[in-house]
């Protein structure tokens, strides 16, 4: 029998929040955070050779569905160099463009020159999704491959670093860039979860290929992805552990409390860091005592997000410092 998320009592009022109010959520964000026009797509009749920048919408087609995504190219964008790209991947019912605004790495990638790509999940029972077990045990889609054949298809258009492809997500898009470290690891070279977590089936199947630096950003009071765990997913201790064993990692976890910058968000922050890794990696934990299901940083300025850490920053900042062959010898 196949189990499906039926949301607990207490948690009621969260789990519809996703289902219904992140759709008034992603409405504000398309208002604040749309900037530039429409440009072609990769695949598209561009002429061979001509630079294309900006926000541009496209669609990849995979599995028998047109699937949706958002690339965001910097203006500093020539072509003459290969640029890192990041997979910024979206929530449980939300979707493509509000995961841009939420967790927005833009002005990011205008400063350091990468482009950033949020793809877009396809419909299980009406709700966006990423194929990833636990609760979207019923899923069909291969969202693996789906991704696989999006790295492809944005290689063809722009000089992409194939060394330095990384993977983010809030929630569902972080058990996917789980997922992706475990089963695409030959094309990823980092990834960071941010209230995300690894459902049995990624843990249980997770054959990664090389030493993959790792940053789970999560709250001991979400009540959406618990921080201990449940029979659909694993807890956040676990899954560190996961890595630190895969990784090789010898030192003794080093943690430090982060300044108490916000102290009307009702959390504090505590850096907890796993060294000595092979090909000197890390594993990297941003503990939010006291956070839920959120964002750090966010500009959207969700209730009970912390603003001690700028997630969005760390995440790049960690992303940086790594290569798909570990530690690089210069800072990116």
């Amino acid at each position: 029998m196949q189990w499906r998320y039926t949301p607990k009592p207490y948690n009621t009022m969260l789990y519809e929040f996703l289902k219904r109010g992140t759709f008034i959520l992603t409405s504000v964000l398309l208002l604040l955070f749309a900037g530039s026009c429409d440009s072609p797509a990769p695949g598209s009749t561009e002429p061979p050779g001509e630079v294309v920048t900006g926000t541009i919408h496209g669609t990849l087609p995979h599995g028998g569905l047109q699937r949706e995504y958002i690339l965001y190219v910097p203006e500093s964008y020539t072509g003459e160099e290969a640029v890192p790209l990041l997979l910024n991947f979206h929530g449980y019912t939300s979707n493509a463009h509000g995961q841009m605004g939420y967790g927005d790495f833009r002005p990011l990638a205008d400063r350091d020159g990468f482009i950033v790509a949020h793809p877009m999940g396809s419909l299980l029972e009406d709700n966006t999704h990423w194929n990833v077990g636990g609760w979207t045990l019923e899923s069909t889609t291969d969202d693996v491959d789906f991704t696989d054949k999006l790295i492809t298809a944005i290689g063809r258009q722009y000089s992409i670093d194939s060394e330095r492809i990384y993977s983010t997500g809030m929630s569902n898009g972080g058990y996917m860039s789980f997922l992706l470290a475990c089963q695409l690891s030959g094309r990823i070279a980092a990834v960071a979860s941010v209230t995300g977590s690894m459902t049995p089936q990624t843990h249980e199947a997770c054959n990664p290929q090389h030493p993959t630096p790792v940053m789970q950003i999560h709250g001991t009071t979400d009540e959406v992805v618990p921080y201990d765990g449940d029979t659909w997913t694993r807890g956040i201790d676990a899954v560190l552990q996961y890595w630190v064993d895969q990784n090789r990692c010898t030192a003794q976890a080093v943690q430090r409390d982060l300044s108490d910058v916000s102290t009307t968000d009702g959390s504090t922050v505590s850096h907890i860091l796993y060294g000595d890794c092979d090909n000197s990696v890390v594993v990297e934990h941003y503990k939010v005592v006291g956070g839920g299901h959120t964002w750090p940083g966010s500009g959207a300025e969700y209730p009970d997000t912390n603003y001690d850490v700028d997630a969005s920053g760390e995440i790049w900042r960690f992303f940086s410092e790594y290569d798909i062959n570990g530690r690089r010898k210069s800072g990116g």
